[in-house]
């Protein structure tokens, strides 16, 4: 079937994702102080070392970028702020030098028709901070809610939607494996920040809206990967509701007031230890939209005794294809997480925030044929038609991301970009068959086959 821009609606938000990190580079420039991922780059827990350093060399070539931003016909282009480019080593003061890139990066946005979102925090901690304990200190929760209130007032005068945290849970998960200190497992300080973050997800957001007023779009992100096959029942359902208590629930029901689902996930239960008196009311946040980070499930599967476990494969989708990071491709898992949690109260709308495909890709005769990232976006863009279709609140879709990029511990393997960045001539920028595929889909009032 032909796909349209008009099938999603007038008022659906098409974008593109970017983090700071990822793209900027220049790690030292303009009295910028280091980063955990800077330090974690230094420390070789990224494959291929001090290329982080550079990224893509994207805080350089800033026009560069937006024009090829705005050449695909996208309305907004997220992106994050580097926590100590802008606000030194965690506590401020504000570093102007450091400010002022941004300061380019939204008004050149606006120059071109496209509306800056802006993540307050894509998980570049400033080392400092981490070196007082990071986020299993209490104190932190104020540290960032100071941060937070500060970019609000810097950028609220021209940005209109933000998004307070990317992917707590994926901090989390860095937290629990020891990325940024000593190697893993440490559960209880894993546990200690997911505390931490709620409620400093929460405290940002209300210091927030005092400086931004009541039109501002307050929104964060979260992972949503769900347990599949989505069809489970019995045991191995209740060890698929055990990991999604964890994941989800845990962020998503103290926003709204609800608490910690304890009863749903033993591995939260000791969790219980970290809650003082006034925390379940001080981690509730009343987001204008929720950001749904969505690349695949977790396959499990049901054997004897155990119940269910998680699996490698993902043996009921179309097909058993996986990206470079491993991630398994399942679309409808979409629209069976808008399905469950549509009458979740801190789910009033969902913005797909992040959805992209990893790949090794390759110039040949100065081409990048990425069918295989085609194939993905429009089968889950498919998808997500058919959920505005079937009324199901969300309207928004950001492609991640605009530009191949450091994919965090796998540096620079496993390319998501629509634009190929050629590492090996001064991060030359070329756009790939699927850049020219989502132009087509956001530019032609006839839509693409």
């Amino acid at each position: 079937m032909t796909l349209r821009r008009a099938d999603f609606g007038e008022d659906f938000t098409w974008g593109v994702a970017s983090a700071a990190f990822q793209i900027e580079g220049a790690w030292d420039v303009d009295g910028k102080r280091p980063s955990v991922w800077d330090e974690a780059c230094r420390n070789g827990r990224v494959r291929d070392g001090l290329v982080c350093l550079d990224a893509i060399d994207a805080f350089h070539r800033s026009d560069e970028d937006l024009d090829l931003i705005a050449g695909l016909g996208v309305d907004a282009n997220r992106f994050s702020i580097n926590w100590p480019r802008v606000y030194g080593d965690g506590r401020g003061p504000w570093n102007e030098a450091g400010g002022a890139y941004y300061d380019r990066v939204i008004d050149g946005c606006l120059a071109r028709g496209v509306e800056p979102w802006v993540t307050v925090h894509h998980w570049d901690l400033p080392l400092a901070l981490q070196r007082e304990g990071g986020w299993t200190r209490r104190g932190i929760v104020d540290d960032f809610a100071a941060f937070a209130e500060e970019v609000a007032r810097r950028y609220g005068d021209r940005v209109k939607h933000w998004m307070v945290f990317n992917e707590p849970l994926s901090v989390v998960g860095h937290i629990a494996a020891g990325i940024h200190g000593r190697i893993g497992p440490h559960p209880m300080a894993a546990l200690a920040s997911l505390h931490h973050m709620n409620l400093a997800c929460a405290e940002a957001g209300r210091r927030m809206h005092a400086v931004l007023g009541a039109e501002a779009s307050i929104g964060t992100t979260n992972v949503f990967s769900l347990g599949a096959p989505f069809d489970a029942t019995g045991s191995q359902r209740r060890m698929q509701r055990a990991i999604e208590a964890l994941t989800v629930d845990a962020f998503l029901d103290p926003a709204a007031g609800r608490g910690y689902p304890f009863d749903d996930s033993p591995f939260l239960r000791p969790l219980r230890r970290y809650v003082r008196d006034g925390d379940l009311e001080a981690a509730a946040f009343d987001y204008d939209f929720m950001g749904v980070q969505y690349y695949g499930p977790f396959p499990t599967k049901k054997v004897p005794v155990l119940g269910g476990i998680p699996v490698p494969r993902l043996d009921t989708a179309e097909a058993d294809v996986r990206s470079t990071t491993k991630i398994p491709v399942e679309p409808r898992g979409l629209i069976e997480l808008f399905r469950r949690y549509r009458d979740h109260p801190a789910c009033k709308r969902f913005v797909v925030t992040e959805c992209g495909f990893g790949m090794n890709d390759r110039m040949v005769d100065g081409r990048v044929r990425d069918d295989l990232r085609i194939w993905y976006t429009r089968n889950h863009l498919e998808v997500v038609r058919e959920a505005v279709a079937e009324g199901l609140p969300v309207d928004g879709y950001f492609q991640w991301s605009y530009a191949d990029n450091i994919e965090w511990v796998f540096g620079r393997n496993g390319r998501y970009g629509l634009i190929y960045v050629d590492y090996d001539d001064d991060f030359r920028r070329t756009p790939k068959d699927s850049y020219r595929w989502y132009q087509q889909l956001l530019t032609d009032a006839d839509g693409i086959d």
